[in-house]
């Protein structure tokens, strides 16, 4: 669940180039906070799915609400909502 999930946001995700040492610039606009940075597109894109399941990993452990994407929903453990 989460691989597609991960698979699904990097399908969500908006690549444009930038005036910055690693020019091109990639986020998720649905998963807030999640973007990256490379000196390929190829290298942002690496960046930019360890950063999708980065910010997932934190959300499930904080017990914070995240966004359904294309029919995938993904819940925090129950032990981390009763808490």
């Amino acid at each position: 669940m989460l691989t597609e999930f991960i698979k699904k946001a990097l399908a969500h995700a908006h690549y444009e180039l930038i005036q910055d040492s690693e020019p091109f610039y990639g986020e998720v606009k649905e998963l807030p906070g999640v973007w990256s940075t490379g000196l390929t597109l190829e290298e942002c894109r690496e960046k930019l799915e360890r950063a999708i399941e980065d910010w997932l990993l934190f959300s499930l452990a904080k017990g914070y609400d995240i966004p359904m994407l294309d029919g995938i929903k993904i819940e925090p453990p129950r032990e981390i909502l009763a808490s």
